[in-house]
């Protein structure tokens, strides 16, 4: 019997957060029949017309049967829905009925709005995640990640990491080998959980994407100075305090957090695609130490660098 995945709409949802995993289910299954059946839901049903103008023709919630997994899509009017006591009452209700409960970018906050996310861990795009925060304090928000699971409860950050929560969602339920099918399907970079953290998305964007861009991209070249907040603010020719409040409020994390996932990033790589001894490459990327270098890939990844490199090969 096919898993049920309830895509929930509101007027001026971002089309991307719905079409994305939509997609990536449908894809699901072609690889295993019967896999997966992709829902597209809303309060009322009917069409539910996008922030870009398309519309989609949903089923009303009330109409609709078991659900085994339910994604809440994010866009401009998740601020109105988030307001909508009939939306977060449903949301609630049906959060008792469902195996997981799902947010693309934005659609967090109606998660939140619901008491849904109320002592968990969560994430969104990286803009909205002080206000996220602000607005509900009970919700520990991790920024810079790009989707996170709390138990039951799966979020995710802006737009397109609705394609990586999805991934993730396919392997939980089909294993690595179905998910990165579908991956290669749809010509995306397939991550495991954790994944890419969300600044250096953004920094790879390139161009004038964020003030510190060119910082990204020298830090990146000397991953195995010490890159303290003292040698970066130099760089930026800030004070130490000004620098670290500018970076977080832009990129999303403080400067330590992103000179680690930079590390990260760069050790992964070189983990998983040469066969560089796990010390070599530790020092090569500023961790220096392999134990040290072990539980932040722990961390990170959920596996040890020797595991990640398995996979591999």
């Amino acid at each position: 019997m096919p898993r049920v995945v309830g895509l929930f709409l509101y007027p001026d949802f971002q089309l991307l957060d719905a079409a994305g995993p939509m997609t990536a289910f449908e894809i699901a299954g072609r690889s295993i029949p019967d896999a997966y059946q992709p829902t597209v839901l809303s309060l009322a049903g009917g069409p539910v017309r996008s922030s870009s103008g398309i519309a989609i023709d949903t089923v009303p919630v009330a109409a609709c049967g078991p659900v085994d997994t339910f994604v809440v899509v994010g866009g401009d009017g998740c601020r109105v829905a988030m307001r909508c006591e009939a939306s977060t009452g449903w949301l609630r209700q049906l959060a008792g009925r469902t195996r997981r409960m799902c947010s693309v970018c934005s659609g967090a906050f109606l998660l939140a709005a619901a008491g849904l996310l109320d002592g968990r861990r969560a994430t969104t795009h990286w803009r909205h995640a002080d206000q996220l925060r602000r607005q509900f304090p009970g919700v520990r928000v991790e920024p810079d990640r790009i989707h996170v699971r709390d138990d039951t409860v799966w979020t995710s950050a802006g737009i397109s990491a609705g394609i990586d929560l999805a991934l993730a969602l396919i392997a939980d339920d089909l294993g690595e080998a179905v998910a990165r099918r579908v991956a290669q399907e749809m010509v995306v970079y397939y991550r495991r959980p954790g994944g890419q953290s969300q600044f250096s998305a953004l920094a790879e964007l390139g161009g004038d994407a964020t003030p510190f861009s060119q910082l990204f991209d020298w830090m990146r070249a000397n991953l195995s100075q010490r890159l303290t907040i003292e040698d970066l603010s130099a760089r930026m020719a800030m004070s130490p305090r000004n620098f670290s409040r500018a970076f977080t409020r832009e990129v999303g994390t403080g400067p330590a957090k992103a000179v680690e996932r930079l590390r990260l990033e760069a050790a992964r790589e070189r983990v998983e695609n040469s066969r560089e001894p796990i010390e070599q490459i530790a020092a090569g990327t500023g961790f220096r130490d392999p134990e040290r270098m072990r539980r932040a890939f722990v961390r990170a990844f959920g596996q040890p660098p020797q595991a990640l490199r398995r996979l591999r090969t």
